[in-house]
C-alpha cells in the first residue's frame, strides 16, 4: 500500500506544490492498522522522504458505508457484473474501463513480492512510536506523523 501511495505522490506532487499534508482515510483493515509495525514504519518513511505530514484517520469497524473507496469498489463490482475474472488481463481491462463520477481510474498491476510476517522489534517500534501524535482518547483512530527534515531529500 505504501509503495502505491509513494508512486501516486511522485506522479501528483508537481501538480500540488503547496501540499504539505496528506490525510489518509483508512478502513480498519489489519494490514494498515495504526499498531501494525511494518505499515507504520513504511508510512513514516514516506513522510520523511516526501517531506509530508501524514494524518491517518481510521473509520471505525462497520462504518465502511461512509468510506468513498467502498463506493468505488461497488461500482467496479457492478461494472464486471458477475463476469468470469479468469486472468490478470481481464481484471485490468475491467478496472481500466469502469467510471466513477465520470472518471476512469489509473490502473497499474503491482508485481512486487511482499513477504508476510515482517515486523519491527518492540524496541524499534517504541522508538518509532515517539514520532506519532495520537489524538487523546482516540489513539487507534487518529495518528499524525510529521517528517524529519532530510538533507538531499528525494522530493524537494
Amino acid at each position: 500500500m505504501v509503495d502505491c501511495l509513494s508512486d501516486c505522490w511522485q506522479q501528483l506532487r508537481a501538480r500540488f506544490p503547496l501540499v504539505k499534508t496528506l490525510v489518509l482515510h483508512q478502513d480498519n483493515e489489519p494490514k494498515n492498522h495504526s499498531r501494525r509495525t511494518q505499515f507504520m514504519n513504511r508510512i513514516t518513511q514516506l513522510a520523511d522522504t516526501g517531506q509530508l505530514t501524514i494524518q491517518l484517520a481510521y473509520y471505525p469497524p462497520y462504518h465502511s458505508k461512509y468510506n468513498p473507496v467502498e463506493r468505488v469498489w461497488a461500482i467496479l463490482e457492478q461494472h464486471w457484473n458477475g463476469s468470469l475474472l479468469d486472468s490478470v488481463d481481464t481484471v485490468l481491462a475491467f478496472a481500466q474501463t469502469m467510471t466513477w463520477q465520470g472518471c476512469h481510474p489509473t490502473v497499474h498491476w503491482v508485481q512486487r513480492v511482499y513477504h508476510t510476517g515482517v515486523r519491527l522489534t518492540q524496541k524499534m517500534m517504541n522508538q518509532l512510536e515517539q514520532r506519532f501524535e495520537r489524538l487523546p482518547g482516540l489513539e487507534k483512530w487518529f495518528v499524525k506523523i510529521r517528517p524529519i527534515e532530510l538533507s538531499g531529500c528525494l522530493f524537494p
